[in-house]
């Protein structure tokens, strides 16, 4: 029996729910999009036929209410949803409803979702399935030889709710902490520990499976290149696989059986750990659509949105399996977050974002080249990023001839991309494509902690900057030079009068933050033009300066440098310098401080908006460095405030549940006062 579907609500944001908004549209479909308040001016419900808000901001109030979106469907007239991937993809009581609403669910049997919701009840069946996995270990049998162990949350995925522990006196804590984010993100607190594999390689199967019995398995991909055991750069195939003989029909094997073994029909993700030798065991399987699904669309040429539909129409899939993948393709995830900061999430503006050489957008490609799927349309500025939702700003994705070329395209074009005014794994995601390791395929989820240090021995950290320090100085003086020239032709002309004399060379000089350093830029002006003064006159040569760049001649090699400034009243002045030698972010301060501003010594200050969620002190305490002192939530993750000094507390502004905003002071920790004669203190 088959279902006409003719219009499909995406029950998702950002830029999964436009890409299934592009298939249903070149499918005939009109597309329905829910928003929250914080989304009501996003592409996703911009582009849409129809959006249906959902009141409220943070996902528990609006993405996650299942009963909302259902009517929200209802309203709009849609007569299927697409649950995209996070939030309700794999809730089973969510399918159930959709399909007790009589709107046609695209994704897997609600039985099926229920049988893999529970990794701890997953690994049972696919144990009974014959499929090789790894033993599952009760928290309090773990012992010194078995160490390291990974808790993992037994609901939900993306890094959330997981914990290496690496000594036996950190278990108790890693799995309390492991409860309590699971809890959040997933609604249930369940976890379980297994064997951890320092050196594991993350190896997932795409199967496509429809209701007549036939089970695709539709290429592998690698994803070992991990962050807090979450995914950040993706490709098909598999560098591992490819070069082990037999590997991968004995994963497609295994893949085939997992979907078989829960009657699993649509897209799935079965999800295996490797070592190096071509071994590997079970790990999960996600019921749903993967964020990294567009490197399997560029390797084998389907729409796999588009089988997403037909199978849940009860169109059959023809017998065949796809042909190989042709070419390779790799993902890299552009995050809001600063990796040399432990991956600290940002939020802000996001001025621009405009990635070079894209070919296609939330399909394909289907030529050499980059795709680039996002929740935000190249060309907008002043998109606000929050901290409700995941940090991920877009995923840009190449398809080359070869590995070597698919790596060297992403770079490029990451490197070449505008992406202003907020901190980003740009540059660390740029360093990792390069890194000779990379380059080879020899790779390990362990791959940025090994290579990623400040002592790595094998170049700069992957997080350091892609300019160095002297292209960092050039490009600050192309900032002053465009800022000085803009507001030299703005300003008035001065009157001619009696005794004055046009001074014929004047020193300027403006000052620059570059993350925490900050650049003083010296230049003279004269009626000739413009050169640097002090370390760079001996460097660089001023060519030319218009209203938004600048040509220079540095050692005899002409650069152009772009430079992009983005005002903002009663704040710092973002400016944007972007050239070959690498991009570089700077902020203007004002020229004068507000007092009021400055923090008491000592101020433990909160690296970005979110909700405290729990506090471990008072008033009064005696801390430690490095002691935990309260722990806020932001963008779904866990983050400790550690005290940074010895000293008592006296300061606690913040409490359980209160929503802070970037830099709030949330402690004071002061040294104590070793003068203090503690008679006198107790007659006074």
């Amino acid at each position: 029996m088959t279902t006409q579907i003719t219009s499909v609500l995406v029950a998702n944001r950002g830029e999964i729910a436009r890409r299934v908004h592009h298939t249903a549209r070149s499918l005939g479909m009109t597309t329905v999009a829910v928003y929250s308040d914080a989304d009501s001016d996003a592409p996703h419900a911009r582009e849409a036929d129809a959006a249906v808000r959902l009141p409220g901001n943070t996902p528990a109030e609006t993405y996650l209410q299942g009963e909302a979106v259902i009517e929200a469907a209802r309203a709009a007239g849609a007569d299927a949803i697409h649950p995209g991937y996070g939030f309700l993809s794999e809730n089973a009581g969510f399918a159930r409803a959709v399909i007790d609403a009589g709107l046609t669910w695209v994704g897997p049997p609600p039985a099926a979702i229920d049988a893999m919701g529970s990794k701890i009840e997953a690994k049972k069946m696919m144990a009974a399935a014959g499929v090789p996995m790894l033993t599952d270990l009760e928290p309090g049998d773990v012992t010194e030889d078995m160490l390291p162990v990974l808790v993992k949350a037994s609901a939900g995925g993306g890094g959330r709710g997981m914990r290496v522990v690496r000594t036996l006196d950190a278990l108790e804590g890693e799995i309390a902490a492991a409860k309590r984010e699971a809890l959040s993100a997933f609604g249930d607190d369940a976890v379980f520990c297994e064997r951890y594999l320092e050196r594991g390689r993350h190896i997932e199967v795409q199967v496509m499976a429809d209701a007549h019995g036939t089970v695709w398995a539709v290429g592998e991909r690698e994803c070992s290149i991990q962050r807090r055991h979450q995914k950040v750069i993706e490709e098909a195939p598999s560098p591992l696989v490819e070069r082990t003989p037999g590997m991968r029909e004995k994963l497609y094997t295994a893949a085939r059986d997992a979907a078989a073994a829960i009657g699993y029909t649509g897209a799935g993700t079965v999800e295996f750990l490797a070592t190096d030798a071509g071994e590997f065991f079970f790990l999960e399987m996600n019921t749903r659509l993967q964020v990294e699904h567009p490197v399997t669309e560029a390797t084998t040429g389907l729409d796999l949105v588009a089988l997403q539909l037909d199978v849940a129409a009860g169109l059959p899939l023809p017998s065949a399996e796809p042909p190989a993948a042709h070419g390779w393709s790799i993902e890299a995830r552009l995050y809001a977050e600063d990796p040399a900061n432990d991956y600290t999430p940002g939020s802000g503006t996001l001025w621009s974002l405009e990635v070079p050489g894209v070919v296609s957008r939330f399909e394909g490609p289907h030529r050499p080249g980059i795709r680039l799927d996002s929740g935000f349309e190249p060309g907008e500025t002043g998109a606000e990023i929050g901290v409700h939702y995941d940090p991920m700003l877009a995923k840009v994705i190449s398809y080359g001839r070869t590995r070597a070329e698919a790596c060297a395209s992403l770079a490029g074009a990451l490197a070449r991309a505008e992406v202003h005014g907020l901190i980003t794994n740009r540059a660390q995601l740029v360093r990792v494509l390069r890194h000779p390791e990379f380059v080879a395929g020899n790779l390990s989820t362990a791959f940025l902690d090994e290579h990623g240090g400040e002592d790595a021995p094998d170049g700069p950290a992957l997080a350091a900057p892609l300019a160095d320090a002297e292209a960092t100085a050039i490009s600050a003086l192309a900032a002053a030079l465009v800022s000085g020239t803009a507001e030299h032709a703005a300003g008035p002309v001065p009157r001619a009068r009696p005794g004055f004399r046009n001074v014929g060379r004047t020193l300027q000089k403006r000052t620059y933050r570059s993350g925490s350093d900050e650049l003083e830029v010296a230049y003279v002006r004269s009626r000739s033009g413009a050169s640097p003064d002090g370390e760079l006159a001996d460097v660089v040569t001023v060519e030319e300066v218009g209203p938004d760049a600048a040509v220079f001649s540095v050692r005899g090699v002409r650069r152009a440098l772009r430079v992009s400034r983005y005002p903002v009243p009663g704040a710092d002045t973002v400016v944007e310098v972007d050239s070959p030698l690498g991009p570089v972010s700077l902020t203007e301060p004002p020229r004068y401080t507000d007092p009021a501003a400055e923090v008491a010594a000592g101020s433990l200050l909160a690296p970005m908006p979110g909700a405290v969620i729990r506090v471990a002190v008072e008033v009064g305490d005696t801390v430690t460095a490095g002691q935990p002192l309260l722990w806020m939530e932001a963008m779904k993750m866990e983050h400790t405030i550690a005290a940074a000094v010895d000293g008592v507390v006296t300061e606690l502004p913040v409490a359980v549940g209160d929503q802070v905003a970037s830099g709030a002071v949330l402690a004071v920790v002061s040294e104590p006062d070793t003068d203090t004669d503690p008679d006198n203190a107790a007659q006074e």
